[in-house]
């Protein structure tokens, strides 16, 4: 493997010269110098060794990022969009899933300190958070993604889950549905607090206030159980959101069995724009989270900090847009785009 020395032999310069130019500085090189050296970089298959340089220089150009599911489609595609940004910065993006479990998720974000990651993305996992005092203590540029974190020093970066959820419920309300259901998410976790406060208000703000609701998991068969319970005990029920899309593909699948037709009985709008939303059959009608905006807003909040590690907490809420499909009654696009 060819060193640093060798680059400087085959350039005709020193060492020192060799190091200046592959780490951009500290000092400048002549031009002249510089292709000379790059010339020998490219002849050698020099690699400079990214541990000393992280040690030299105190970062190891890595980010964190710790997910509670990274089967479910929406952390999936949330994930992508901060590894484009974070790599488009020129930093690696490391990727922990928690599975929901509190100790695995601990044990992530040891790992993450452990090896000295420059910032740390976290979307928080439900149920107890026994690491909480560690990350608080900890000296590292953290950030939280999605949902909500008391008690640790954090900017957020969120979507606007009460606002899109009202949207959504008016949008069925003006579809002249009124009976409107909720299928939501884990109950006392964020986003679902306040995807159901935004449900709840259109709902009351219409003197709908009965309509029924149901918690379980983020995923497609806790959406098919809580739409079995709802639509088997309740056939007034014209409508329902529902707080993610992969729930609203067990919805679908449960009104299917029921004999129920989508959107003909009942309407539905559920709540991320992933990509497999428009694929149901109908295509599903959904509020679409800004993913990209969303992964080039936490990494520039994180970097700042990484930059600045006396910069105050942000806090930032992104809108969420309506794609208006098939399920809610709306025209179902070919192939359900857009």
């Amino acid at each position: 493997m060819a060193t640093r020395q060798d680059v400087a032999r085959l350039a005709g310069t020193s060492p020192s010269v060799v190091s200046y130019v592959v780490n951009n500085g500290p000092r400048s090189v002549a031009p002249a110098t510089r292709e000379r050296v790059l010339a020998a970089v490219r002849a050698l298959d020099y690699r400079p060794n990214g541990v000393a340089r992280s040690l030299r220089m105190r970062q190891t150009m890595t980010l964190g990022l710790v997910v509670p599911d990274a089967a479910n489609p929406f952390f999936a595609e949330l994930a992508r969009a901060l590894e484009d940004h974070a790599w488009a910065a020129g930093y690696t993006l490391l990727v922990g899933n928690s599975v929901d479990d509190a100790g695995r998720e601990a044990g992530y974000l040891r790992t993450f300190l452990d090896r000295r990651v420059d910032g740390l993305v976290l979307i928080p996992s439900q149920g107890d958070r026994p690491w909480r005092a560690e990350l608080a203590r900890a000296d590292v540029a953290r950030l939280v993604l999605d949902r909500e974190l008391k008690d640790v020093p954090a900017s957020h970066v969120l979507a606007d889950n009460r606002g899109g959820a009202g949207a959504a419920t008016l949008h069925l309300l003006s579809h002249g549905r009124r009976r409107i259901g909720c299928v939501a998410g884990p109950a006392g976790i964020h986003p679902t607090v306040d995807r159901v406060a935004g449900w709840r208000a259109a709902v009351d703000g219409a003197g709908l206030g009965d309509a029924p609701l149901l918690h379980g998991s983020f995923d497609r068969l806790a959406g098919y159980r809580s739409a079995l319970a709802l639509l088997s005990g309740d056939r007034r029920l014209d409508a329902l959101f529902v707080t993610c899309d992969t729930q609203a593909a067990g919805v679908i699948r449960a009104a299917s069995e029921l004999g129920i037709r989508v959107p003909d009985d009942l309407a539905l709008v559920a709540f991320d724009g992933i990509a497999a939303a428009a694929y149901t059959a109908p295509a599903l009608s959904t509020m679409r989270q800004p993913f990209e905006e969303l992964g080039r807003t936490a990494v520039r909040r994180l970097l700042a900090q990484v930059r600045d590690p006396g910069l105050a907490p942000t806090r930032d809420v992104l809108p969420v847009t309506l794609l208006a499909r098939g399920s809610c009654g709306c025209p179902d696009p070919a192939g359900g785009m857009p």
